[in-house]
């Protein structure tokens, strides 16, 4: 104590003698018991006022680090959702740019090319088409300057069908001949045979001259090869329907009109051979 007394007040160990054994020894312990009680308060408060400070600088710390944390994480998430919703508005305005663009280039690309094919496979059809077409009117005409020129017969006469030949025979006036008969026959079935081969020659059909052969003598018909019915043989002289038959009498043979019919002949004419020329 004496030695605290010492160090604090500077007193001399004499002087600590007098101080503890008079009266003036308490009054110097009161005051120094005040002073104790006020440093101590004010190391107190001292103590205190850094605990606060430090509180205050640590809860600055900790408010600031987790502001900082929670501005990292609203940014992540900020980032999240703007990164996703501007990848989904690119992507749709890419896609929709992309997909005009591509449709645009695509549109045309086809187009070139359907043309380019359709070019293409219209001259086909059309130049087939007009080939055929061409191929014939140029036959056609043809024909009919062949037959005007009388050039070349077995190639410009055709075969027609049979309803062509009942309308040329309906047309054809050579059984209103007159038959005329003599010595030597000045106008008799082979002359009726001859026109109208000639007539039907003239007209583009293809007729044969036809001799039927009997026991004694014959008799001359007409005969065309139908598209149809084949060869089909008629009287020129009536224009009649005729099936000649080799071994049958010829005027069994002859189909005749409506309202007539033939008699017997007095002569012999059962066919013996039938003889066809073109």
């Amino acid at each position: 104590m004496r030695t605290l007394y010492s160090a604090y007040y500077g007193l001399s160990s004499a002087r600590l003698e007098r101080l503890f054994s008079s009266k003036e020894l308490c009054t110097e312990a009161s005051q120094l018991g005040s002073k104790l009680v006020y440093l101590n308060k004010g190391l107190e408060a001292i103590i205190w006022e850094i605990e606060l400070r430090w509180g205050i600088r640590i809860m600055k710390w900790l408010f600031i680090s987790i502001s900082i944390i929670l501005i990292c994480f609203g940014g992540l998430v900020l980032y999240g959702v703007a990164y996703s919703q501007g990848g989904a508005a690119g992507f749709n305005d890419g896609y929709n740019q992309g997909h005009t663009a591509g449709q645009e280039v695509g549109y045309s690309s086809g187009e070139a090319e359907g043309y380019h094919l359709g070019e293409r496979g219209g001259y086909d059809e059309g130049y087939l088409a007009g080939k055929v077409d061409g191929y014939e009117e140029g036959i056609e005409i043809g024909y009919e300057e062949g037959v005007e020129a009388g050039l070349g017969h077995g190639y410009t006469l055709r075969n027609p069908t049979y309803e062509e030949v009942i309308t040329f025979l309906k047309q054809d006036k050579t059984d209103k001949n007159e038959y005329v008969e003599d010595t030597y026959g000045v106008y008799v079935c082979s002359h009726f045979a001859r026109d109208v081969c000639n007539n039907a020659e003239e007209a583009g059909l293809r007729c044969a001259f036809v001799e039927l052969r009997y026991p004694e003598g014959g008799h001359a018909i007409i005969a065309f090869d139908t598209i149809d019915k084949g060869l089909v043989y008629f009287e020129p002289m009536t224009d009649e329907v005729v099936k000649p038959v080799v071994g049958k009498r010829y005027y069994k043979c002859i189909e005749p009109k409506p309202g007539y019919r033939y008699e017997k002949p007095s002569h012999d004419d059962t066919i013996t051979d039938i003889l066809v020329i073109w």
